[in-house]
């Protein structure tokens, strides 16, 4: 069993994202250094570096830099190789598919990030990281998780979708429905008092009730 597989703990969800600092290809990085100042952090882990789905995966994110950057966003990609291979496969991606890289690659040769993170599934490999991708909001928490096996590459635009529900339910203490994408109306939080539930099943006006546990509402939409 490898040593740090054997070690790691996958955080959960509304826990403090463990803190790091490990050399990137923008240099030595830390989380906090984003979150304190007030950034989305989006870490997404891949298996390797010049393997064909992770390629596709880089490709998608850079094509979608500038939407996660008007959401505030910061993404940072990891995996278990080196610095110099990230610069190669980078740049090979640069060249082969007329794309930018702007986001740091982290080199996690010792594991230590995929431990903190619980990114390395032993059933599957002892030494690569699945596609974990942790969706961490400014106070430094983990607000959602996504594991994809290393057969199936991400859908970039569901990752998009869930900063805009986050950042929608921040904002707006609601909660956000099925397949909810902006524009699309919100769910307002049910009655806790039998008096408010009463009040709530002859409600109008801006509520859309279709029964006293069920009420949504259209929220005034800002181009992003």
């Amino acid at each position: 069993m490898n040593q740090f597989a054997a070690q790691s703990r996958i955080p959960r969800i509304n826990e403090p994202a463990p803190d790091f600092q490990a050399k990137s290809t923008h240099g030595v990085i830390k989380l906090s250094d984003y979150t304190g100042k007030g950034k989305w952090v989006l870490l997404f882990s891949h298996p390797a570096d010049f393997t064909p789905v992770c390629t596709t995966e880089f490709v998608e994110f850079s094509r979608s830099f500038s939407e996660f950057e008007k959401r505030n966003v910061q993404l940072i990609g990891v995996s278990i190789d080196s610095i110099y291979s990230h610069i190669a496969w980078i740049r090979n991606i640069e060249q082969n598919f007329n794309v930018k890289v702007e986001f740091p690659l982290i080199a996690d040769l010792g594991q230590k990030l995929a431990a903190a993170y619980g990114m390395v599934h032993e059933a599957v490999s002892e030494t690569a990281p699945v596609r974990a991708v942790f969706f961490i909001d400014p106070k430094g928490v983990i607000r959602a998780i996504l594991y994809y096996p290393l057969q199936l590459g991400r859908n970039i635009a569901e990752i998009v979708r869930v900063f805009d529900a986050l950042q929608t339910v921040d904002a707006n203490g609601v909660s956000t429905p099925a397949n909810w994408v902006p524009g699309k109306p919100v769910i307002v939080p049910a009655p806790l008092l039998k008096q408010d539930a009463d009040a709530r099943a002859k409600a109008n006006g801006d509520l859309q009730v279709t029964d006293w546990y069920f009420a949504q509402k259209e929220l005034a939409t800002t181009a992003k």
